[in-house]
């Protein structure tokens, strides 16, 4: 009897290995595996876990990589809606996700699979992200998901590949590590209590660097262009030049407290030092470039942008409405941005751009005008205030 095709998004980490001696020892399936990379493994980590897949029982393993469809079709328009969850989080799993769901169930549909599978667990976001994509692209495909569905622990999932006779560093898989070119997640015990923080060791990137530093990018219409001078076309090496540049100095680390898609509190680590580097320099810069009410509709926009992505709404057609937004407001945000780099923290020192609006013209800030009179500003204040005058009136009045 011919055995029945199941796809196993793999990452090579805890859960998705006990999926893949789970399907093919206990279910009997054909395994196929598939990594979706959007820019967080080396060719040596991927070969690592393609040799890990096999060992688990995979019949073929696949490396898919979707780093620049990911950056053209969400880092960017991120880094023009400064997009951060709750301000703070650069979004950096929650974004990736669909990317690689995409791409598994296309890849689940081109080798004509019974089946596609996730490792994800029934308390987090990723179950809705991986679900939701695969029904709306390829509703014929059935979804398995033992993770979820037997409600397992990592203890039961360490416990049942030693038992399969699998050997791996346990140790190192207490904590859940998601690596992508737009920053790192780390979930574990701390992460799992409110009083609580990840101990230094837990963080990949580790500070080395003692010297201050003075990084320099160039921005032309919103999207890296330089980075310290250097010419970049492929906007994907720009950001990882930057990232290596940046992580050395343990920048970008931080807790992100949120609500999930399924209606509880979460909470996770992560550093992304090149994104959230990235971010501030381009909203300092949107603040010399754009209007009051651009940036006002621009953050609303974002906000907004965010949300629905870290919501698995990727596919809703709204999302192209708002990134014709974002894409239409960077015309102007052209411009070099000068930050400081210290360890653990960085300092973003100012700009230099041909579209800079605080031009002194018109007047500096707080110590000469030059296009306005005195009486000018007078007469001014005078009619803005009338509003407020005739309320505090009105209610004086009335008061006796």
């Amino acid at each position: 009897m011919k055995k029945e095709k199941v796809v196993l998004a793999f990452s090579g980490g805890l859960d998705t290995s006990f999926c893949a001696k789970y399907l093919t020892e206990d279910c009997g399936y054909e395994l196929y595996t598939a990594i979706a990379n959007t820019g967080g493994f080396s060719k040596e980590e991927l070969k690592s876990i393609e040799e890990r897949a096999y060992k688990l029982g995979a019949t073929k393993h696949a490396s898919l990589d979707i780093t620049q469809e990911y950056y053209d079709k969400s880092i960017k328009y991120m880094i023009f809606g400064n997009v951060l969850r709750n301000g703070t989080y650069p979004i950096s799993v929650s974004s990736e996700r669909i990317f690689q769901a995409i791409a598994i169930i296309n890849y689940a549909k081109e080798i004509g699979a019974d089946y596609v599978a996730h490792g994800s667990t029934g308390a987090g976001n990723d179950q809705v992200r991986f679900d939701l994509t695969f029904q709306i692209l390829a509703p014929e495909i059935k979804i398995l998901t033992p993770t979820r569905d037997m409600t397992l622990t990592r203890e039961y999932e360490i416990d049942y590949l030693k038992k399969h006779g699998y050997e791996a560093d346990f140790k190192k898989m207490e904590y859940s590590i998601n690596k992508g070119l737009w920053g790192t997640s780390i979930g574990g015990k701390e992460t799992l209590k409110s009083n609580q923080t990840l101990p230094e060791s837990a963080y990949p990137c580790q500070m080395v660097a003692k010297e201050e530093e003075t990084l320099t990018i160039d921005f032309k219409e919103g999207e890296i262009s330089a980075v310290n001078g250097e010419k970049y076309d492929d906007k994907v090496a720009a950001i990882q030049a930057i990232e290596k540049i940046t992580e050395k100095y343990a920048i970008g680390r931080d807790m992100h407290i949120g609500d999930t898609i399924i209606g509880i509190k979460g909470r996770v680590g992560f550093e992304a030092a090149a994104p959230m580097v990235i971010i501030n320099a381009h909203k300092m810069l949107e603040k010399h470039t754009l209007t009051k009410w651009q940036q006002y509709w621009k953050d609303q926009i974002g906000t907004w942008y965010g949300m629905f992505l870290h919501e698995a709404q990727y596919l809703d057609p709204v999302m192209r409405d708002m990134e014709a937004f974002l894409q239409s407001s960077q015309q102007n945000v052209t411009g070099r941005v000068i930050i400081d780099l210290k360890p653990y923290r960085y300092v973003l020192v100012g700009v230099e751009s041909d579209f800079d609006l605080m031009k002194s013209d018109f007047g500096e800030y707080g110590e000469v005008n030059k296009a306005w009179t005195a009486d000018d500003v007078k007469g001014f204040t005078k009619i803005l205030g009338n509003q407020m005058k005739i309320y505090h009136s009105v209610l004086n009045k009335n008061k006796k």
